[in-house]
């Protein structure tokens, strides 16, 4: 016999939903496009509408039941280009699976070209309920929504910390430090790698405490930013040079433990393959001190390529030539 549900929750579970939304002009930042970090904040929207119109509101379920709605892993697949001027039909499927602790969403977007309906990006989005312990509740959970509430995100892995953090720079450090960095060295090691360091900022987090969904996906493409130009390849400068406009195919971030703010991020970027001279893929992993270890708490990765405007306004992939592959593929040596 299946349990009991509230209306609201079993809306949340079993209905899908559409809205129509536009992305936000501040991510278009390349040509007319609109960047992955909107399209993926396009998604995010389409799930807190989603739970507005089952009656679960994030500010309503915040201060009714103390829960802190939390993204806790976004996957994104993109396909047709989103124009900043684009009206997107974003529609969410409910796909949790019976007794999950996290909500798992579908999210299609959709925009219209020349009459037709197209596809312009798929993610997977799943979300959790964290409990704040700071709030005395004014209502008790509607039922089924409990299980989906946690005392916090995750237990990320830890590492042991074999170096000596250096201690962190003054505010004339601004964006943080790349290096050198004994940390930042620990965790690059071997491998074909970029780090970056930096105290995360308020304005990456929310209810008060930690970094959120958002914030991690600017860090990801800040970080990419930068190693683009530690390996030579500064977005400007290719632009100018060579016509190319960056692109992103894939993205994916995975909470794993929490991100306070303050806390000071580090933040590794490590090229894992160059597809058929078309693609690069990256992962992130993001980690934070605690007692003495290494404590990952995000982990990510994007596939990255270029376009170059053959005709006005017409675009199509560009093949990455010898340099890039070899600025690509050959890391930079910073000693602690």
């Amino acid at each position: 016999m299946s349990p009991v549900r509230d209306p609201a929750v079993t809306a949340l579970l079993d209905a899908p939903s559409a809205v129509r939304l536009r992305p936000v002009f501040e991510g278009n930042n390349i040509s007319y496009a609109i960047g992955f970090k909107h399209i993926n904040y396009v998604a995010e929207a389409a799930v807190l509408n989603h739970f507005r119109a089952a009656g679960l509101s994030v500010g309503g379920m915040y201060r009714r039941f103390g829960l802190g709605f939390e993204v806790v892993e976004l996957r994104s697949r993109l396909g047709a280009l989103l124009d900043v001027d684009d009206e997107v039909e974003a529609v969410v499927t409910p796909v949790t699976k019976d007794g999950a602790a996290e909500f798992t969403f579908k999210v299609e977007q959709f925009v219209e070209r020349d009459g037709a309906r197209v596809k312009c990006a798929g993610s997977t989005v799943r979300v959790a309920l964290r409990i704040d312990a700071h709030i005395t509740p004014s209502e008790t959970y509607p039922a089924g929504l409990e299980q989906f509430a946690v005392p916090r995100l995750g237990d990320g892995d830890r590492v042991e910390l074999t170096a000596t953090p250096r201690p962190y720079g003054s505010f004339s450090e601004g964006r943080g430090t790349v290096g050198p960095d004994p940390v930042l060295t620990q965790l690059i090691a071997k491998e074909n790698a970029f780090g970056w360091r930096w105290r995360m900022p308020y304005f990456y987090c929310h209810f008060n405490d930690r970094v959120q969904m958002s914030g991690f996906l600017r860090v990801m493409e800040e970080i990419e930013d930068l190693f683009l130009a530690d390996r030579g390849l500064a977005i400007k400068e290719v632009l100018d040079t060579r016509n190319w406009i960056p692109v992103v195919t894939q993205s994916h971030i995975r909470l794993l433990d929490e991100t306070l703010m303050e806390e000071e991020l580090y933040t590794v970027y490590t090229i894992e393959d160059i597809f058929k001279g078309l693609l690069y893929t990256a992962r992130m992993d993001c980690y934070v001190i605690r007692d003495g270890a290494l404590v990952r708490t995000a982990t990510g990765s994007i596939t990255h390529g270029y376009l170059t405007e053959h005709a006005p306004n017409e675009w199509s992939m560009a093949t990455l030539d010898e340099s890039t592959i070899a600025a690509l593929s050959t890391p930079k040596r910073v000693d602690a």
